[in-house]
This record gives structure tokens, sequence and C-alpha cells, in this order.
């Protein structure tokens, strides 16, 4: 039987002790992050996450361990790739995702990459002086000029599309630019919580539109539990409030006297008499009423 070395052991308690000890685990890609910004992620993740790396084959045993006490956790096994991180923490899913992708930085490109968006240059001013740079920015494929003495760029262009290699020469011209075009951070390729994983696509979210549409949706669903008279717990009290001011505004227009009636009925009947009066001859009324009327 092969050998394990101790380290290893103790490697596989440490991460089934992370696995277990959180209520929300993540498996993120951190490979190709330079170390003094991985240093820097992490410090900036400090205060809501532990966020520790080791060997894929070790985070897959571990992985296999919690599973024992966690139901359900052992299928982020499935994205458990390239250079993998585990992410331990109490706060939720999206929050989470949303943290991480404040983290991400943008870095020069090297050549060689592919583009994960549309790389652009837009039109304007460079700071080079006319000379030799104009015929690299062409060669690069940036449509660059010299007008009134100064190179620009005549037309905003993609010069590399998504999913294309980035070529060198293309990579010097845009550094020069002060173009970085190369997302640099964790990659979250999945999260658990309570038996349930959850991937980018459903925790990529906008929160703050997100928390927007559920008030409109909220505002709406009440206004039409008010206007059917659906009985709940938040409409009961609007409900009767409506019923009561209904009742009211009815009694008054049928001119029912009540308590709560009378003093709008006499003033309805006051302002009749004088608009009565107002119609009438001025020898026909008193001098009271003359002089309310005039």
């Amino acid at each position: 039987m092969a050998h394990v070395a101790e380290w290893k052991h103790k490697e596989v308690d440490q991460l089934t002790n992370l696995l277990t000890g959180k209520k929300i685990i993540g498996v993120a890609e951190i490979g190709g992050i330079p170390a003094p910004q991985l240093q820097h992620m992490r410090k900036n993740l400090s205060a809501t996450a532990q966020i520790r790396s080791a060997k894929n084959s070790l985070i897959l045993r571990a992985l296999d361990e919690a599973g024992k006490k966690v139901k359900g956790i052992e299928k982020l096994k499935e994205e458990v790739k390239g250079q993998a991180a585990i992410i331990a923490t109490d706060t939720n899913p999206f929050k989470l995702f949303s943290q991480l992708k404040t983290t991400k930085t943008m870095a020069p490109a090297k050549g060689g990459e592919t583009a994960t968006h549309d790389i652009m240059v837009k039109a304007g001013d460079t700071p080079f002086k006319p000379g030799p740079i104009v015929g690299e920015l062409q060669k690069a494929g940036i449509p660059a000029a010299i007008q009134e003495g100064k190179v620009v760029i005549r037309e905003d262009k993609v010069i590399v599309s998504a999913g294309e290699k980035i070529p060198v020469d293309v990579a010097q011209m845009l550094t020069r630019l002060e173009i970085f075009p190369i997302e640099i951070g964790m990659t979250l390729h999945a999260v658990y919580e309570d038996g349930n994983i959850f991937k980018p696509d459903v925790l990529d979210i906008n929160v703050d539109a997100f928390v927007v549409q559920m008030q409109q949706a909220s505002t709406l669903a009440f206004n039409l539990a008010i206007t059917s008279a659906w009985v709940t717990r938040e409409t009961l009290q609007p409900l009767l409030q409506k019923a009561h001011f209904d009742a009211l505004a009815l009694a008054q227009e049928r001119n029912i006297f009540t308590k709560e009636t009378v003093d709008h009925l006499l003033s309805k009947a006051y302002a009749s008499m004088l608009s009565v009066a107002s119609a009438c001859s001025q020898e026909t009324l008193d001098e009271d009423l003359k002089k309310k009327t005039t």
C-alpha cells in the first residue's frame, strides 16, 4: 500500500473542517492572478470570508469527507478545475459573488491571451508626438493619423473581438495607450448553500435593480389586493379605512344623517340655501340674507 505523506492528511483535515464549518462554500479559480493582487484580494475579503488554496486532489478528497457530514456538498467536485481555491463564508451566495466581482482589476495584455470582451479603441487624441508611432499604430490595426500636429485615433474601432487571441503587437500598443483589457480576479465557479449549488448565471444579478423590481412588484400586488378587496394581514387596515371613507361618502351623497355626517350635511344645506337666495329678487329677502348674498 502506497504511503501518503502526513502533511496531506493534515491538509485534508483542515480543508474538511473549513468545508463543514461555514454555511456557504464556494469553489473559485485563482490561476493567473499575480501574488501581490491575490494577497490584496484575500485582505479585502478577510472580514467576511476565508480563502484556502490547495492541490485539486486534496480539495476533492476533502469534499468527499465533508459530504459525510454536509448533505450535497460533494457536488462541488465538478467545479474543481484549474488552480482552485475554497471560499468559506456565512455571507449569502449573491453577496459573495458581488464581493468577488469588486475585487477584480484590469491589467495590461502581454499578447496571446484570449479576449473576454470586444477590445475597442476610442476616437480622440493620443499622448504621442508625430513620428513613426503613427505607422506602428496603423500596423496594429488602430486607425491613427496626424491632425493639427497631433497623433489622433480617427474613429472608434474594435481591434480584437471577444474570443480572439490578442496579438503581441496589439497588446504592446494597447499598453502604450493605457488600455488594460485583461481582467484579473477570482472566478467563482459555484457556491453551495443548504444542499443547493448556485452557478454564476444565477448569481450574477444587479442587486440594486433587483431590489427596485421587488419593490415595484410589492406595490403592484398591494394595489391589486386593495382594488379586489383581498383581505390579508397587510391589507386589512387599509381596506377598513377605505370601507369607512366609502360609507361616509355614500351617506353624505344620500343625505343620511349620522353623528359623522351631520356637520357636512348642514354645511351643504346652508350652501344650497345661499345659492337659492342669490337667485331670488332682493325684495324677497330679509336684511340678513341680503348681507350674505351680496
